[in-house]
């Protein structure tokens, strides 16, 4: 099945060295949807909670 360039190019954010879709730290045992590349640094996630943070 090929792939249009259109999805290669949105993907290619996602690829690691060895070809494979790479996410976040964060986000990847994350269950919700709007995971985040692995090159992305993440701000903020509205899903993420830190014991950390500040309340």
């Amino acid at each position: 099945m090929s792939r249009s360039k259109k999805w290669r190019l949105e993907w290619a954010l996602f690829l690691g060295e060895n070809g494979r879709h790479q996410y976040n730290k964060l986000c990847k045992g994350c269950v919700h949807p709007c995971k985040q590349s692995f090159r992305a640094v993440v701000v903020s996630c509205p899903h993420y909670l830190s014991l950390r943070s500040k309340k």
